[in-house]
């Protein structure tokens, strides 16, 4: 007889934004109780509206100077995310789980010398031997860890050095997907007996201007004021980045059981494709990927969703008729789409909602409204579907649920 497939438990989250530290201060500021609010930036980098990190004192996860020194901001981030997940996990210094603590990371490209970048523009124009100059100016200027800044799996290997996690690690790349590849795969080595314990996750500091360069040269971004997703397809659409550290321990049942932990939530689903986003294909993708998962939706409870819908158009607009469409399937669903409270995370963007996720169902209760347009949660959420439609490209769903009570 087939053993039944072990459970993939949510057991510490670590979450930082431009709404704050921990998840409490996210509940507070977003919960059922709550009036939404969001921090936003829009005189720094306009006409671009960012959602900046909230102030953090990075020396009470990462102690040693020298250790910040040789990272760029958004590695400081993740790994403060990172260890505030131990933490919250009750792994955090205790080296008989640290040892077999396994990573999945996502990760983007790292952050660019701007100062350096600036100069070597502006000199170029005006040098009579712009090769030279420019191997000068590289030798001279280039700071020793501004490459170390720049590895992407050196997120990875800044938890491993700060924190002690030291099991295996992968790093994945590829915007919003990369995201999603890393839950996947750290749910799958849980959910397939290849690790008891997995700390998955993904940092982006959006204040940046080279990334804001990058996102704007692709039609991507909001222009002028900040708008709530939902309300930007009248001005063309566009995300608004925000900056984001978001971690999950994940951890098989019987080893949080035999060590005391406490589940938030659990995994049971992530699947994901990539249409090619020819008009109505992201819509589709989205909806044969749900077709899928339906069957263990439970039709007695308000099936909640946290939308991670960028604003970027016309994908919004597909991601928009896909969850119009949830209602062939006789469910209510409330959604929410949270990139208008934390803003666009990029590669930690689906990490984020499903985070976000856990913590609803934890408490028994879901967010209030994000806007305007959303509807009132009615009765209690037992699951969260979480959406991924990359602004570019990738479509994913993942299902969250309670865990029944009662469990040890």
């Amino acid at each position: 007889m087939p053993q039944p497939r072990t459970e993939a438990w949510i057991t510490g989250i670590g979450l930082v934004s431009s709404l704050g530290e921990g998840l409490e201060q996210h509940w507070q500021r977003l919960g059922s109780h709550a009036s939404p609010s969001v921090a936003v930036e829009e005189v720094r980098y306009a006409p671009y509206p960012v959602h900046p990190l909230v102030p953090l004192d990075f020396s009470k996860q990462i102690p040693k100077t020298s250790d910040q020194r040789q990272m760029e901001r958004w590695q400081r981030i993740g790994v403060y995310a990172a260890g505030l997940a131990l933490a919250d996990a009750g792994i955090l210094g205790k080296p008989e789980f640290l040892d077999n603590v396994d990573l999945a990371i996502a990760a983007g490209n790292g952050e660019r010398d701007l100062a350096l970048d600036t100069s070597i523009l502006e000199s170029a124009g005006r040098s009579g031997a712009p090769g030279a100059d420019l191997n000068r100016q590289l030798m001279a200027g280039l700071r020793p860890t501004l490459y170390l800044g720049q590895l992407s799996n050196l997120l990875a290997g800044n938890i491993s050095i700060v924190h002690k996690a030291t099991g295996s690690s992968r790093t994945f790349k590829g915007e919003e997907m990369a995201g999603v590849a890393a839950l996947e795969d750290a749910v799958k080595r849980i959910t397939s007996d290849q690790s008891d314990l997995m700390l998955a996750g993904a940092a982006l500091n959006a204040e940046r201007q080279d990334l804001l360069l990058n996102l704007e040269l692709g039609g991507a971004l909001l222009q002028g004021c900040y708008r709530p997703v939902w309300a930007r397809g009248k001005v063309g659409g566009g995300m608004v980045p925000g900056s984001i550290g978001v971690f999950l321990v994940l951890e098989s049942p019987r080893h949080a059981i035999a060590r005391g932990a406490r589940p938030y939530a659990r995994v049971s689903t992530i699947s994901a494709t990539r249409s090619h986003r020819a008009p109505g294909q992201a819509a589709s993708a989205a909806q044969e990927l749900f077709e899928a998962i339906a069957p263990s939706i439970d039709s007695v409870h308000p099936l909640g969703v946290l939308s991670g819908v960028s604003g970027v158009e016309p994908v919004t607009h597909e991601e928009a008729t896909f969850l119009d469409g949830l209602a062939r399937f006789d469910l209510h669903s409330v959604v929410r789409a949270y990139g208008s409270v934390l803003g666009h995370g990029v590669e930690a963007h689906f990490i984020s909602g499903i985070a976000l996720a856990a913590l609803a169902l934890s408490k028994g209760s879901f967010f209030a409204p994000f806007q305007g347009t959303e509807s009132e949660a009615i009765g209690e959420q037992r699951q969260v579907l979480v959406t991924a439609f990359g602004h570019w490209r990738g479509e994913a769903l993942g299902l969250v649920e309670a865990v029944a009570a009662g469990t040890p």
